[in-house]
């Protein structure tokens, strides 16, 4: 077979992130794509705390205690000739600031909602996000073997709630006790529900919608009802529109029963056709000290890609770290010279890995869309573009300035090198922010959801050995600073030298105890700029 080219490995790519409220069931769906791509053999239960198995995106001890995703997870799977890298994100909204930057790695998104719950406040969070970068949404509504809500419903709360024409792909027949089955729009045919855990999609009995009297007798008053509220539904629907879809303006909708396999081979099967391989990004070009906008294409021949998300001790035998990197231009090969552009830096991985969840396989080659794993000792901080030469920067992946301030007390002190070490990590993480007052004192955690202080808290003692208290502190807020002068930037720290702290990207921030604060700072030093959001070190700030 000829070598593909790497415009035809580039389209091989589907890279999408899968978003929910918690508990809509995305994780089991998540299990259940592998399980039918062949990725795994056996699905993991996630219905116990203490279940003997997990979920496989759930990897981390702390989301097996407690039932949760707390970190996102990335896999990767072939199916029908198509390399589809999935992102499982954290639902609980503690954790948006991950998912958001993940969103920021993907083409395409599927959003799983809880048929009983409709769309839910997380949900809408999410989708904003996804609309802002116009991400196209293929929607899987779960859970119809309960009592849930109508569909017609359903689907008009996600027109109404997320602005969104929904253009339904599969069509349930009854719900809860009476759930039959969907019929498919695309194959017009009904496949019929039958529960169990452990179904594939060639286990499922399908009949054709063509043979009516059959479904009648079979399913009598329901299929009828179901007919004729799908009449209305395509009736109410636009007329399928891939480019509006690819514009994030439709989404098509599936139905089903992740934790009975059902309905899902139907959004495997969307994801490699209607989902969009990955496309142009732009970046900042820069050449002779100009910074110049330049659209990068999936297709040139040079590396280009951007970490998106770095994870400490996923395996804790090794100590390691591992920079995430979404493939945005090129091929990856073994022994690349590759380089930290922020640094300039010689990039010298240990490994190169792909996923499946925890378990890891070296990369022979990898293109764009694809999501590879540099396992380092440090030098590499989330938003840093790494390339095999050009001197360009990607841009665009968010920090959020904290709501909720902790300070960290180390319960014994002969660990303080431990308590920094893991600090350090976890703040170039990003699963908090850390930030170290200038003039001394404790550490300060800022966090966006409380959640995240309990989880630091767990993986200090779990990975680092380091047993923290953590105490409430005046700081209800954060601002990062910048000034047109050196000169004007020494005055106002000068100024308020007990408000002054770094962040783990060394970027100086301003310390609110109320939001008076930053207002009488701004008058008093009408030029400093004072950002609620910053993109990683090296970059300009935006102002806001």
């Amino acid at each position: 077979m000829a070598t593909l080219s790497i415009l035809d490995e580039t389209r091989r790519r589907r890279t999408f992130a899968i978003i929910s409220h918690p508990d809509a069931g995305k994780t089991t769906l998540t299990e259940k794509l592998l399980l039918f791509s062949g990725a795994i053999q056996i699905a993991g239960s996630v219905k116990a705390r203490k279940a003997s198995r997990h979920a496989t995106s759930d990897w981390m001890e702390i989301e097996k205690q407690r039932g949760i995703s707390v970190a996102s997870s990335v896999m990767q799977m072939l199916y029908r000739d198509h390399v589809v890298n999935l992102l499982d994100t954290p639902g609980h909204k503690d954790f948006s600031e991950d998912t958001y930057r993940v969103l920021t790695a993907v083409d395409s998104a599927l959003m799983v909602i809880d048929a009983a719950n409709g769309v839910e406040a997380q949900t809408r969070r999410l989708i904003e996000v996804c609309r802002q970068r116009d991400t196209p949404i293929i929607t899987f509504v779960n859970k119809m073997d309960r009592e849930v809500r109508e569909p017609l419903d359903i689907l008009d709360e996600v027109e109404r709630e997320l602005g969104m024409a929904c253009v339904p792909m599969t069509w349930p027949v009854g719900h809860g006790k009476t759930f039959g089955g969907i019929m498919n729009l695309r194959t017009q045919a009904m496949t019929v529900f039958e529960a169990g855990s452990e179904r594939r999609p060639q286990d499922f009995e399908t009949i054709p919608l063509s043979d009516r009297a059959t479904l009648l007798a079979r399913f009598g008053h329901e299929y009828e009802t179901a007919e004729q509220s799908m009449e209305l539904a395509v009736g109410a629907s636009p007329a399928w529109d891939h480019a509006a879809f690819l514009a994030g303006k439709q989404t098509p909708v599936f139905f089903g029963s992740g934790v009975n396999n059902f309905g899902v081979a139907e959004v495997l099967e969307a994801l490699v056709d209607l989902a969009p391989s990955p496309g142009p990004r732009t970046s900042q070009l820069v050449a002779k000290g100009q910074t110049q906008l330049k659209e990068v294409r999936p297709d040139d021949a040079y590396f280009s890609g951007v970490v998106f998300k770095v994870q400490a001790n996923m395996d804790a035998n090794h100590r390691d770290r591992i920079a995430f990197v979404r493939m945005a231009s090129g091929q990856y090969r073994p022994g690349m010279k590759l380089k930290v552009q922020r640094t300039g830096k010689e990039l010298r991985p240990t490994s190169v890995v792909t996923f499946l969840s925890q378990r890891r396989e070296a990369v022979d080659e990898a293109y764009a869309g694809d999501i590879i794993g540099f396992t380092t000792h440090g030098g590499v901080q989330l938003g840093d573009t790494i390339t095999d030469g050009a001197d360009l920067q990607f841009t665009g992946l968010p920090f959020f300035a904290p709501e909720l301030f902790m300070t960290v007390i180390l319960k014994n002190p002969l660990r303080t090198k431990q308590l920094q070490q893991g600090l350090a990590q976890l703040g170039e993480e990003g699963a908090i922010q850390v930030f170290r007052p200038q003039v001394g004192g404790p550490m300060l955690l800022g966090a966006v959801g409380q959640l995240q202080f309990e989880v630091v808290q767990h993986r200090l003692k779990a990975e680092y050995d380091a047993d923290i208290r953590l105490e409430s502190c005046q700081y209800t807020g954060a601002r990062w600073i910048t000034a047109d002068t050196p000169a004007e930037l020494r005055a106002f720290v000068d100024a308020y030298p007990q408000r002054m702290a770094l962040d783990a990207a060394n970027t100086l921030a301003f310390l609110c105890t109320s939001p008076y604060d930053v207002r009488l700072a701004q008058e008093r030093f009408p030029k400093i700029h004072f950002h609620p959001l910053r993109e990683h070190a090296g970059l300009a700030l935006h102002t806001g």
